[in-house]
Order: structure tokens, then C-alpha cells, then sequence
């Protein structure tokens, strides 16, 4: 591992720092920075995450694509855990925590809100960054982009549905602009350049040709990631220093979630005897979030100020740090299981 794996948590959290300095210091640049959005999609923060996920997919092997249908079990985990666990055990966390043991803490209205955001974000299963941690923890880059696409692919057709039954409302409003867009930036536009490049690169089948590519890109990788998260918490560094002990609370739940989520799934599919490359990508589909969606719904259906919107945002503030402790975790553990 280079310099920027090895500290990548040390560098984490100094971009952490940074982004809430930088944009105390410079709040007209951050928010001219946040204003270039559509449909609640940042184009700067898609660009960074392009530049992350493009060594990805570079990486992907388009010609064994085809067994992926051998081995069935890691898909199969994904959904399972994605579509019939994690959002159940998100809203029961948001009831338990807002309606019983921090009830009086807050008050009914903002606790409901709350509690919507929470589930917000357990019906919106990771589109981009999956690729980050999957590459991270050595993941199979084909058998990942098989588990992002077919959860995208459902995701159109069930969000909403689920969201709606969750929510107790049947008015949800799908932004299909965000959904459709974030889909084709974060998945389909890397993916076409990752194929054309290998294509490209590779065409003599002279593989050291690609790999010294893959290592000259893959810094570059990091270094998106880093900037990623010098810029969500930029954008919300107000609310952070605002708000501080409102996101203490929120976090909690969400933190026992995302921790318990990734236990489950790491129990099951050591149970199930999947080798790590498949396991590790597996576990961080079902733990990690589609936060762009999940702030995009929240902010139709309650408001920019609500406390659903809070909640979603509290989401993108504690995915990054702890997704990254979930990596340590996972790569230190890679001896429980077998290879593929």
C-alpha cells in the first residue's frame, strides 16, 4: 500500500477539518461551489467521484462478466440485506431512539421528521462510492458492478414504493431527474471511459501496459475521494457548528445502523462461504447509503430547513469516517475467509 492508503484515515479527517475551516473562511467560494448543481446532483462532487471511480472501472474485465451467474450467493446477500432488512431496521432505530429514549429531547414534530429522514436513507442503497470501498478492500471490480447495477436497476422501481409504505404517505414524489442523472454520471459515464480506455490500452493483451495505467491513476483516485469529502463537509459546515448536539442524536442511530447492518452481512456471508473479494463489496453495498437521493427526496417532500433533511445530511457527514473503519476492519479480518 502507497502513503495515501496507508494514512488514508489521517488524511480523512484532515480533509474533515478542512472543509469546515475552509468554508468558515470562505463561504462566498463554497457556496458558489454548491450552487452548481441540477437536480440536487453537485457537478463538482460528480466530477471528484468520476475521477474516484474511473480507475474502478478500468478494471473491469467486460468478458467475465458472463460467470458472474456461477456464483450467485454475493448477489443474492445484497439484495436480501439492501430490500428487506436495511430499510426495516432503519425505521425501527429512528422509532426506537426518537420516540422512546430521546423523546424528550425533542420534540414530536421534529422526532417524525427525523425519523423520515433516517429511513430516507435506508431505502437508498449506494450507487457511487461502493466503488471506492470496494477497490480498497480488493473487491472482484466485475462482481461490484454487477451488485451496483442490478440495485440501481431495482431501485427505480421499488424506492419509491418502499419509501412511501415506510413514510405512512402515498404522495412521494421520486425525483427521477436526480435518480436518473446521478445513475448515469456516477455509473454509465465511467464505466463507458473505463471500457474505451482498457479497450484502448490493452488491445495487445500486454497487461503490464494496464497496470502501470492502474498505478498511475490510482493516487488520483484518492485524491477525488479526498476532495469529495473536503467539500460535502464545506457544505455543511454550517449546520455542523450550528446545530452540533442535533446531529450528536441523529448520529447515534445511525451509527448502531451502519455498524449492525455490516455485522449482519459480514455474519451471513462468512456463514455462506464467500471468498473476501466478493464478501467485502457485498457488506459495504448494504451498509453504505445513496445520499444524493435520499437529501433530494427529503428536501421535496419536507423542506430545505426540515428535520428530514437534517437527517439525510447527518447521513453523508458520518458515512465517509465510518465506511472507511468498516475498510480497516474488513482487510484486517480478509484471513476468515476464502479466495475466489
Amino acid at each position: 500500500m502507497g502513503i495515501f492508503e496507508r494514512y488514508l484515515s489521517v488524511w480523512v479527517g484532515i480533509a474533515i477539518i478542512a472543509g469546515v475551516t475552509f468554508a468558515n473562511l470562505f463561504p462566498a467560494l463554497f457556496q458558489l461551489i454548491a450552487d452548481l448543481e441540477f437536480a440536487h446532483v453537485n457537478f463538482i462532487v460528480a466530477l471528484l467521484i468520476w475521477l474516484m471511480i474511473y480507475p474502478m472501472m478500468v478494471q473491469i474485465d467486460f468478458s467475465s462478466l458472463k460467470d458472474i451467474g456461477k456464483k450467485p450467493k454475493g448477489l443474492i446477500l445484497t439484495l436480501v440485506i439492501n430490500w428487506m432488512v436495511k430499510p426495516f431496521t432503519m425505521a425501527l432505530l429512528g422509532w426506537l431512539f426518537f420516540k422512546g429514549i430521546f423523546a424528550d429531547w425533542v420534540d414530536p414534530q421534529t422526532a417524525s421528521e427525523y425519523i423520515a429522514g433516517m429511513i430516507l436513507l435506508g431505502v437508498a442503497p449506494c450507487t457511487a462510492m461502493v466503488f471506492v470501498w470496494s477497490q480498497l478492500t480488493k473487491g472482484d471490480a466485475n462482481y461490484t458492478l454487477v451488485q451496483v447495477s442490478v440495485n440501481d436497476i431495482i431501485m427505480i422501481f421499488a424506492f419509491a414504493p418502499l419509501a412511501a409504505f415506510l413514510l405512512g404517505v402515498t404522495d412521494i414524489a421520486v425525483p427521477w431527474d436526480t435518480l436518473l442523472l446521478s445513475v448515469i454520471l456516477y455509473v454509465v459515464i465511467p464505466l463507458a471511459a473505463g471500457a474505451i480506455t482498457r479497450k484502448r490500452v490493452d488491445r495487445q493483451q500486454d497487461h503490464a501496459a494496464l497496470n502501470h495505467l492502474l498505478s498511475v491513476l490510482k493516487p488520483w483516485s484518492v485524491i477525488g475521494l479526498l476532495a469529495t469529502v473536503v467539500l460535502l463537509f464545506g457544505f455543511q459546515a454550517e449546520t455542523i457548528l450550528a446545530q452540533p448536539e442535533a446531529i450528536l442524536l441523529i448520529a447515534i442511530p445511525l451509527l448502531i445502523q451502519t455498524y449492525g447492518i455490516f455485522a449482519i452481512t459480514y455474519f451471513i456471508a462468512f456463514k455462506m462461504r464467500l471468498p473476501h473479494n466478493i464478501a467485502a463489496p457485498a457488506c459495504m453495498i448494504g451498509t453504505s447509503n445513496f445520499f444524493e437521493l435520499a437529501v433530494a427526496v427529503a428536501i421535496s417532500l419536507f423542506g430545505l430547513h426540515s428535520g428530514a433533511a437534517l437527517a439525510t445530511v447527518v447521513g453523508v457527514l458520518v458515512e465517509v469516517p465510518v465506511m472507511l473503519s468498516l475498510v480497516w476492519f474488513a482487510n484486517r479480518t480478509r484471513h476468515w475467509f476464502g479466495e475466489a
